[in-house]
């Protein structure tokens, strides 16, 4: 195989791209392109094609069948900094390789992530798990935005006067807040990223870490475009439907029979019809 080199990979390797109010993302390396998918994907299907609408055409059959392996061949490394609440979100997806710096070996530096007024909401009352989509009024966020200041600052002050007083690190750290900032260099191969980025893009990811998923599609179309047009046609722009909700796209395109999903069913079918 030839070693693949991408162009507009080249133009931002190291270069910081930022997220939230004090994190950033950046690419530090890659191995492979659009062209390494294709290349190890002719292993098995032989020669074949090799005009750039031919490989767009192989890399989209690929996708849309679940043959994961040739973009398993291509591998990106970032570098990334963000909140520590975050971080956990992260590495729930654990098909990846990543070092995150150890508050055991250093000082945590005096970062923390202070959300911006409109990203300030209450509970949502119908997602157990996220925000309202309504900010709360400019005096209240700014409110909320001063007790987590405080809070943050209290907290480091505190930190570095057991780090001063000569604790070990390894325990002045442990009432640190989540919303410290860390830092970590995390390796993954483009299927396992393209499974990052759906979930993490969806709309019941928690904003922040959309954030982050956001710029991570953008770097990664700069080394493998064709392969993320496909993955944002047929996975972020695509539904999956299950048994019984394609039984019920048939029965109401043939014009007859009764539904066979209860109303909460009916429901969800309804929301991925939008």
């Amino acid at each position: 195989m030839a070693h693949c080199i991408s162009a507009e990979a080249e133009k931002i390797l190291d270069k910081e791209f930022p997220v939230l109010d004090k994190g950033f993302v950046r690419l530090v390396d890659y191995l492979g392109s659009d062209e390494r998918v294709v290349q190890s994907a002719r292993v098995s299907y032989g020669e074949g094609t090799k005009s750039y609408r031919e490989d767009a055409g192989l890399i989209d059959y690929l996708l849309r069948n679940r043959h994961t392996s040739p973009f398993e061949q291509v591998a990106l490394t970032f570098h990334v900094k963000m909140p520590i609440f975050v971080a956990r979100q992260w590495v729930r997806h654990r098909t990846a390789r990543l070092n995150e710096i150890s508050g055991r070996y250093s000082v945590m530096k005096d970062d923390f992530y202070l959300p911006a007024a409109g990203d300030i909401a209450p509970q949502s009352s119908d997602n157990r798990q996220g925000r309202s989509e309504a900010a709360l009024p400019p005096d209240q966020a700014e409110a909320f935005r001063s007790a987590f200041s405080a809070e943050q600052r209290r907290s480091y002050e505190e930190y570095s006067r057991l780090i001063a007083s000569g604790l070990a690190r390894e325990l002045a750290r442990i009432n640190l807040p989540l919303s410290l900032y860390t830092e970590m260099y995390w390796q993954i191969d483009l299927h396992n990223l393209f499974h990052f980025l759906e979930l993490r893009l969806g709309p019941h990811a928690q904003k922040e870490i959309r954030l982050y998923a956001e710029v991570l599609l953008d770097i990664s179309r700069r080394v493998a475009p064709r392969c993320c047009e496909s993955f944002e046609r047929h996975v972020l722009g695509g539904v999956n439907f299950s048994k019984d909700e394609l039984v019920e796209i048939k029965r109401r395109l043939s014009g007859g029979g009764e539904s066979l999903l209860d109303d909460r069913a009916l429901s969800r079918l309804e929301e991925k019809l939008k």
